[in-house]
């Protein structure tokens, strides 16, 4: 003979009785009959049914090292990582950006932000162009020298997390459809193993457009290249030999 079946005060079902334990549940006034056939009866109280455990979001109470690339990057990206429990910390080092003159703008674009909603920054100095020059020479192409300029800043920001003592290292450029994500989560990891900090990666691009929106509404400068001077040379000249377009792609 199969079990009686069972139903809570909001007639869920629960696990199935014998016939003798729901006759006395009966006889108690803990529970009433609801059918004859099949033998149904339902619970005055409801049972709470197990809840699957909470997932611990991975960034709650985290300390994190943000790679900054400019400050209108940093709008939604700080903002989503503050509203997921990270302690965010920026690190700017960004030895691309030419000329000087441009480099400054943006540095004290961040600065000017980073005061406006209470970000600490460590600023890495000096200025590092001729070390960027030196890393790409010879690979000067589009996705070619973007790279190892990924490398050059991931690296730094790896080994700064590892000095500092932070649980993990991440950066702005996840936010830009123009960057490739596939190569930085693939350096972030690899530099993650090196340096024993771990890399967060996530696709970021459905900010993109609010951070156009956040950098305006704060009136930010920006930009209209990546930053380099193949970057900028390729924005006002689509001929350029080092153009995407020159490479294929």
């Amino acid at each position: 003979m199969s079990g009686v079946i069972v139903l809570d005060g909001e007639g869920k079902r629960l696990a199935d009785c014998s016939e003798a334990k729901a006759e006395k549940l009966l006889a108690s006034g803990r529970a009433r009959l609801v059918s004859q056939n099949p033998f149904t009866i339902q619970l005055d109280a409801v049972i709470p049914l197990p809840q699957a455990e909470a997932q611990e979001d991975p960034l709650q109470g985290k300390r994190l090292l943000l790679h900054i690339c400019c400050g209108p990057c940093a709008t939604f990206t700080v903002r989503y990582f503050r509203e997921r429990g990270a302690q965010v910390t920026g690190y700017w080092y960004n030895p691309n950006i030419h000329p000087y003159s441009e480099y400054l703008k943006r540095r004290e674009t961040l600065a000017r932000y980073a005061e406006e909603i209470s970000l600490p920054v460590l600023w890495e100095a000096p200025y590092d162009v001729i070390e960027f020059f030196r890393r790409i020479a010879g690979h000067e192409a589009f996705g070619e020298r973007c790279a190892l300029c990924y490398r050059l800043r991931l690296e730094r920001t790896a080994r700064a997390a590892a000095e500092g003592g932070f649980d993990l290292f991440s950066t702005t450029l996840l936010i830009s459809p123009y960057q490739n994500l596939q190569i930085l989560r693939a350096l972030g990891e690899e530099l993650s193993r090196i340096y024993g900090v771990a890399f967060y990666f996530e696709n970021l691009r459905r900010g993109f457009a609010e951070h156009h929106r956040l950098a305006e509404e704060h009136g930010l400068y920006r930009q209209r290249y990546c930053g380099c001077l193949y970057s900028e040379w390729e924005s006002l000249d689509p001929s350029a030999p080092t153009h995407r377009r020159r490479q294929g792609g």
